[in-house]
């Protein structure tokens, strides 16, 4: 490289691929001249960059609430048989797909503030490129087939009692969804590499890339766009449009409720609920990635997106990148405070305040005009969310 010669090089990152946080620089080629702002288009050392401490902080706790809340809502799983319900299924599969992101990825990724060159290797670098792209196609389907349960639930229960919603359709639907999401992550995985970045005649750097520089533009752009589309626009769609119908069913039938038993309301109340915590769940998903979304669209999509690269889009970028994670450690901590079944899971095998589960379904039996109903309704009971 010459000495007057600036090579400019876009890292990013979109939550999906794994590779320096070191924004968009140019490299001047002494390689001395170092300025303490990328606004400038300098590069940075990595000891005056304020990110290179935060993130890392942030990273830790994530990496704690996910580890702890998803490994205890797996061992909630598999330790009590009750909570084997069709959309607890569902959730645990959520839980699997962001126990895999926190302990396959999140250690490795998380140091790419402390180190300035990706220190692990060509295989490493692919892997948690797939599993970051495998837990992502996972958790919006699983959503997804989460809000197709509620809508069945509520809308066409008597679609649901045919037997369409049975536990083996379950189990072979979370299969397929995690077949797919493998799929899926097989493009990012292949394409990503070991990029090395000369800084100047003595220095270079290794960065986990996962766009060739011979498939660009077109192939990063349809990459992008296609993630945005099939991993968070259609999906959402399909999800606002369920949560729709569900609401004007809902409106309906509460206009006309005489000559209904008890019976029938309870378990409305009990599948409403348990739609709202889907929803819940939904909302999680989308506020955290959305802001990565917009921004790989921009960078990408945006003629002068290098040139206008500033401060506001390299927080805007950070951000997007840790809300990204943050997904897979916030989906225990919403069950607890929205999910009185699970709070009481959570407490007693990580708090020891073991709670009598009897007092919770008497309090469902005593809403009961007989007792002929009682069966069925504690089985209803026991698996509520």
């Amino acid at each position: 490289m010459e000495e007057d010669e600036v090579a400019t090089f876009p890292w990013y990152t979109d939550g999906n691929e794994t590779f320096l946080m070191t924004g968009f620089w140019n490299f001047s080629g002494n390689g001395s001249e170092f300025n303490n702002t990328h606004r400038n288009g300098k590069y940075v050392p990595y000891e005056m960059r304020p990110e290179t401490y935060i993130v890392p902080l942030m990273f830790a706790i994530i990496f704690f609430v996910g580890l702890v809340g998803n490994g205890t809502l797996i061992f909630i799983f598999i330790r009590n048989k009750f909570m084997r319900s069709i959309p607890n299924t569902y959730i645990i599969s959520l839980a699997a797909g962001d126990f895999l992101v926190i302990v396959g990825t999140v250690p490795f990724i998380s140091t790419i503030y402390t180190f300035e060159s990706w220190p692990y290797g060509n295989f490493l670098c692919k892997f948690s490129e797939f599993i970051r792209d495998f837990s992502s196609a996972a958790t919006v389907m699983n959503l997804t087939l989460l809000s197709i349960n509620r809508y069945i639930a509520i809308v066409k229960p008597l679609y649901k009692f045919a037997g369409h919603g049975s536990k083996t359709c379950t189990l072979i639907a979370v299969i397929v969804v995690w077949v797919i999401a493998g799929i899926l992550a097989i493009p990012g995985t292949y394409f990503s590499y070991l990029w090395e970045v000369s800084l100047d005649e003595d220095r270079s750097i290794y960065v986990c890339y996962p766009f060739p520089e011979d498939m660009k533009p077109w192939y990063p752009q349809t990459m992008v766009l296609a993630r945005f589309l099939l991993l968070y626009l259609i999906p959402l769609s399909v999800i606002s449009v369920l949560y729709a119908l569900m609401a004007r069913h809902l409106f309906k039938t509460s206009i006309n409720n005489f000559g209904i038993n008890d019976r029938y309301i309870q378990q409305k109340l009990d599948r409403i609920k348990v739609a709202k915590i889907v929803l819940v769940l939904i909302i999680l998903f989308a506020v955290c990635y959305l802001p990565n979304h917009v921004f790989m669209l921009w960078f990408y999509f945006h003629p002068n997106a290098q040139e206008n690269y500033s401060t506001f889009w390299h927080v805007f970028k950070i951000l997007g990148y840790i809300l990204g994670f943050c997904n897979s450690c916030l989906n225990p901590v919403a069950l607890y405070f929205s999910s009185s079944v699970f709070r009481g899971q959570f407490d007693q095998y990580l708090f020891c305040t073991k709670k009598d589960s009897t007092t919770y379904y008497l309090s469902t039996l005593r809403t009961l005009p007989s007792s002929s109903h009682r069966s069925t309704i504690r089985t209803a009971a026991i698996s509520k969310i």
